[in-house]
């Protein structure tokens, strides 16, 4: 095997969920994911949108088995020694696609090989191969660890804390905001006052969202009361009563990748001007959000396309933009919201 040696590791990863532009729901997916030489796998796939099968949310034996499958203690799921590694976020069919790969062990190294999109039972390298990926070489004891040391923390780690915490005078808003959150995978609940709730229970949650009229004192003492329970969570201050807006900015508080691992990475907008940065080539959606004088909301998908690295100023419309309006930047696994300054 010629393959030169890179590094393996893992890092938690985030398949953003979200109410689409068009009404449909994406969901939210907490995984592992590979990197090697430093770099997240997934953002050598430019449009993929997938996850690895290492997913919080599958049930602890599959979980476990994947794990073992990557190890190679179990026989390869498909023929010819090839091996999941990027599948449908939406459900587990092959006949979505996937990535999958050569795995192998060479004296005491793993070896990732022969990477390509698979729909059925048998890959077509010629046609579908990734020929830019790979082979990669794993030394055995590092690419061992990593994944050992998932099977060793065992029940010692906390699940990703997808769960959050409303606080706002609108009911209604409330009930749509957790409504929409528990259709894309995140447990959702409503207070008027966190003070009295019990610490165990504040530490199941990662995020605390704030309505526009939640007054200092309420801000202070829930912050005070997850202080006390010693839980650190993401506080975000809703910018309007617009739910596909705080779903967004939900998911961009629950990300818990590695900053300097993710793909959007910088969100402004500035006087009809997006600032869009990103570290890999992705595609890049930006959605308008305008309230007019009469408070409706007013929805424009005002870009939507690929971005190779670095820091993008894309123009957006005028029409979309004026008054009291917010921009959602979103690409795979990814998500970012700010306000347009005039």
């Amino acid at each position: 095997m010629s393959a030169d040696y890179v590094t393996f590791g893992l890092a938690p990863a985030m398949r953003a969920g979200g109410v689409l532009i068009n009404g449909d729901y994406q969901v939210h997916r907490d995984f592992m994911d590979f990197i090697i030489d430093g770099h997240p796998l997934l953002h050598q796939l430019s449009d993929l949108d997938a996850v690895s099968p290492l997913a919080s949310d599958v049930p602890p034996a599959i979980f476990t088995a994947q794990v073992r499958s990557l190890l190679l203690e179990a026989d390869a799921p498909l023929p010819a020694g090839r091996y999941v590694i990027y599948g449908c976020p939406e459900c587990e069919s092959l006949e979505c696609g996937a990535v999958t790969a050569v795995i192998e062990r060479v004296g005491e190294d793993f070896v990732w090989r022969d990477f390509a999109w698979q729909t059925d039972e048998t890959a077509d390298l010629d046609l579908n191969g990734y020929h830019g990926i790979g082979p990669y070489r794993f030394r055995g004891q590092e690419y061992r660890t990593a994944l050992e040391q998932l099977l060793a923390a065992g029940d010692e780690e906390p699940p990703p804390r997808r769960r959050v915490l409303l606080i706002g005078a609108r009911v209604d808003v409330l009930a749509k905001l957790a409504a929409a959150l528990r259709t894309i995978n995140i447990g959702a609940d409503i207070t008027s006052d966190a003070a009295d709730v019990p610490p165990e229970e504040l530490r199941a949650y990662g995020a605390v969202a704030f309505g526009r009229a939640v007054d200092e004192h309420t801000r202070a003492t829930t912050r005070a009361a997850f202080e006390r329970a010693g839980a650190e969570v993401a506080y975000v201050d809703g910018l309007a009563p617009i739910v596909p807006l705080l779903v967004a900015q939900l998911e961009a508080a629950l990300d818990r990748s590695p900053p300097e691992r993710r793909r959007l990475a910088g969100l402004v907008a500035v006087e009809g001007e997006a600032g869009v940065e990103v570290t890999s080539t992705c595609r890049v959606q930006l959605i308008a959000y305008r309230l007019d004088r009469l408070y409706r909301t007013h929805t424009h998908e005002v870009f939507h396309d690929v971005l190779e690295p670095g820091t993008h100023r894309i123009p957006l419309d005028a029409r979309a933009t004026k008054g009291q309006s917010f921009i959602v930047a979103r690409t795979t696994g990814a998500v970012l919201v700010t306000r347009m300054i005039h």
